[in-house]
């Protein structure tokens, strides 16, 4: 186990308590205004320290939007909001080269994915030539726009929506695209208890006008650094690869996960080790999270269609069918 000073000088102690405190405020905050989806929010945050991008997905009117503006407001980061639409084009999210006469030369004028926080409002309705546009984006964290790169600024999360009842009009996710987001929510229905609170409460205002920062970019790159140093033992990162090994060998699936998926279930396992309070990994934390990390990425197989399972519930039986090693325990 790994505690104290690392590699690289750094009280891996102090951090951690960063982490713990800056995810405490966050959830505060952000659960002042999603009431009742607690575990929504963390799974959130988690995300976010993990250095990745969400996917929330939903019927229309629980709060994905809602839940997206309030990490955004959350920090005290830039922001930008992409209505995505069919006739979106892509140098509206990249930005484009724009011929200056006076100077005689080409200016790149950046689109709205630089930002430290992007929220893209039904993602699935922009052409598939448009969400293309956010691939390079969202894995290597820049742009490359007439042969010049430009790098995005740090911390970075797209934060997208979909609703995955009403396809028309919309653009499916390719598999590629779907690849990208760390890991994929649903809001669901809130309880009835919550949803009266909800009346009262957004009856007369949005309690977004409330929402004030409890934290920074600067502290966020903080604390996305502290979570990379988070132990996993080789026990643990073995656990991970016969789970996805697992995926691509179950006649429950014809697409198992990639080796991004992988890499992404265990830099979320770190962040969730992190969030409570723990310096390194255990089993429990890759179980909390494969489902939301996995299931999206997963494509059935024709008789797991015609049963009507779903990918969440494929990963739930690969959780039961691959053994723990003892050594991760």
């Amino acid at each position: 186990m790994e505690t104290g000073l690392d590699a690289a000088g750094v009280d891996g102690t102090a951090d951690l308590d960063l982490v713990h405190e800056v995810a405490d405020r966050l959830v505060t905050a952000m659960s002042s205004v999603i009431e009742g989806k607690a575990d929504v929010v963390r799974t959130t945050v988690t995300v976010l320290f993990a250095g990745g991008h969400l996917l929330i997905e939903d019927v229309p009117g629980v709060g994905k939007t809602m839940l997206a503006k309030a990490l955004a407001r959350s920090i005290d980061a830039t922001v930008r909001r992409i209505q995505f639409t069919p006739d979106l084009l892509p140098s509206d999210v990249t930005g484009v080269s724009i011929f200056n006469q006076d100077a005689r030369r080409f200016e790149f004028r950046p689109g709205a994915i630089f930002a430290n926080v992007v929220v893209g409002d039904e993602i699935n309705r922009a052409s598939p030539k448009t969400q293309s546009a956010m691939l390079e984006s969202m894995e290597e964290h820049q742009v490359t726009v007439d042969g010049t790169t430009y790098p995005l600024q740090s911390p970075f999360i797209v934060m997208a929506t979909q609703n995955p009842i009403e396809m028309e009009g919309t653009y499916p996710l390719p598999e590629a695209q779907r690849d990208r987001f760390m890991a994929r929510i649903s809001m669901g229905y809130p309880s009835a208890r919550a949803e009266l609170d909800l009346l009262e409460s957004h009856g007369a205002r949005s309690p977004l006008e409330d929402l004030v920062p409890v934290t920074d970019a600067a502290t966020i790159n903080r604390v996305v650094q502290a979570v990379t140093h988070v132990h996993a033992s080789p026990a643990v990162r073995q656990y991970i690869v016969d789970l996805v090994t697992r995926s691509r060998t179950t006649t429950a699936l014809r697409l198992g996960a990639s080796p991004r998926a992988a890499l992404h279930l265990l830099r979320a396992s770190r962040a969730h080790a992190a969030l409570e309070g723990r310096d390194h990994v255990i089993p429990d934390d890759v179980q909390a999270l494969a489902s939301a990390v996995l299931s999206h990425r997963l494509m059935p197989s024709s008789e797991t269609q015609l049963a009507r399972r779903t990918t969440a519930e494929v990963v739930t039986d690969l959780l039961r069918q691959v053994p723990v090693p003892p050594a991760a325990r």
